[in-house]
């Protein structure tokens, strides 16, 4: 008898059999996909390969390229139908050329979907694209959230703090965070010309959780909102309680409709302090507390406690998708604020 191509023992049967079988013919469509589109990706970038290495043989004068491409769609449309567009055989070539010496293109057949790639390839920076191929394989995210995230520039958005090691437990590496500045929150469905408090934007981040998390970024889990915490002879509550699993530790969040001020880094700084002391388990890493704010003045980021702070940090964030324009200089001013900061220590 041949040998058996799948190990039964190995499926986790219920004593439903109907939705066993729907559950065993999903899983099958989804590897067969799975296979057919590493196949493909593959073949896409062979004959972005054999387009290259035909050019380069060919005339040395301006529009040979083109004509190559035009040529060999014609002649492929005619056999294999219309799939082999101009723009399509532009873009297998583009995807030769952008990927040629990549390492990461084993990640790209298994992992990622051709319509990824078109997105991806087209972005100018290695750093910029190794990273949006990263987070799509490790977040699975649709097309959709892809196209969101780089048209919301979320590469630049993310500023890498270094976090030293917290305790014992901790591996001497230090660990790595990623705060952004600003938060995008379109998706909370807030218009800025309607008056809004804080509880209706805490409200609509609840409605919203997990858009939110995406936004959030790797490793976040909701944990309470309004999280109460009481001492001798006070009562507080922290609007939104988070646990990142990869940095081990709580993150707070506290909401703040208007401007950033001196006094909600202080209020801030105590919740932090008071998380340390009264809910964080001894295997836990030092809470961090991240201030959301609608816009924020960087001479109080300057002159107060955020300065030197490792466990507390103020972002702006927006509750409209910002023009390419608006965004571009925003990240410009945090790159030049955070670069006097680093330049004055």
């Amino acid at each position: 008898m041949e040998k058996e191509l799948i190990n039964i023992e190995s499926v986790n049967f219920t004593d439903d059999y109907i939705k066993d079988i729907k559950v065993i013919l999903h899983s099958a469509k989804s590897q067969s996909y799975k296979a057919v589109n590493s196949v493909m990706i593959q073949a896409y970038w062979l004959v972005g390969f054999r387009i290259v290495e035909q050019e380069q043989k060919g005339e040395k004068r301006a529009g040979y390229g083109e004509k190559v491409i035009e040529n060999l769609s014609k002649a492929l449309n005619a056999e294999l139908g219309s799939g082999m567009s101009v723009a399509h055989l532009w873009n297998c070539r583009q995807f030769y050329l952008t990927f040629r010496d990549s390492e990461i293109l084993s990640t790209l057949c298994r992992e990622l979907s051709w319509s990824h790639i078109r997105m991806i390839m087209r972005l100018d920076s290695e750093a910029e694209r190794n990273y949006y191929i990263n987070e799509a394989k490790q977040g699975s995210w649709s097309v959709r959230e892809l196209e969101r995230n780089i048209k919301t520039d979320m590469f630049h958005r993310v500023l890498q703090n270094q976090i030293k090691p917290f305790a014992s437990k901790t591996p001497a590496k230090a660990v790595e965070t990623h705060i952004k500045d600003p938060y995008i929150l379109e998706f909370l469905g807030i218009k800025p010309e309607i008056s809004t408090s804080e509880k209706d934007i805490e409200n609509a981040i609840i409605s919203h959780m997990e858009k939110f998390l995406l936004e959030m970024g790797k490793g976040f889990s909701f944990v309470e909102r309004q999280m109460h915490i009481k001492t001798e002879t006070q009562d507080f509550y922290i609007d939104l309680v988070f646990y990142n699993y990869i940095l081990k530790c709580f993150v707070l969040v506290d909401l703040k409709k208007g401007s950033l001020k001196h006094q909600d880094i202080g209020q801030m700084d105590m919740y932090v302090r008071m998380f340390d002391s009264l809910k964080k388990c001894d295997d836990d890493n030092p809470t961090i507390g991240i201030i959301f704010c609608a816009d924020k003045d960087e001479s109080i980021v300057k002159y107060s406690v955020l300065n030197e702070s490792e466990q507390i940090f103020a972002s702006k964030y927006k509750t409209v998708l910002p023009t390419e324009e608006e965004l571009k200089l925003e990240l410009d001013r945090n790159r030049r604020f955070l670069q006097d900061r680093k330049g004055g220590k």
